[in-house]
């Protein structure tokens, strides 16, 4: 889309019409070309970006990766923890359950072999 700059009349009147029209051909000319040159500007400047947001989407992943890695290991060592903490506790609590069971035990068994 050209952009043909409007001269006034005088303007026209005092350089001529031949002069004017060079002007706004000139104008017209240096206008596409700085549109040229701003447009390949700007699409050298998006592979440039583009290429840098790829490597930092890269490094992010990367970075994503070896959290979610390391938060599987702690959650891992925690649930080894907590089952050796229950077994632990599993352990305990059937010992007592027998002893509790024995000493309940010794008396009926002692009742009913008197009675």
């Amino acid at each position: 889309m050209s952009v043909t700059p409007k001269l006034s009349r005088e303007f026209y009147e005092r350089l001529g019409k031949t002069a004017a029209n060079e002007l706004v051909g000139l104008l017209d000319h240096m206008y596409s070309v700085d549109r040229a040159e701003l447009q390949q500007l700007n699409e050298t400047n998006f592979v440039r970006f583009d290429a840098r947001l790829e490597q930092r989407v890269t490094q992010l992943e990367a970075r994503l990766e070896q959290r979610v890695g390391e938060l599987r290991a702690y959650v891992d060592q925690r649930f080894a923890e907590l089952s050796t903490t229950l077994e632990r506790g599993l352990k305990e609590q059937t010992r007592w359950m027998f002893v509790a069971w024995a000493s309940l035990l010794i008396p009926i068994i002692g009742l009913w072999m008197r009675g």
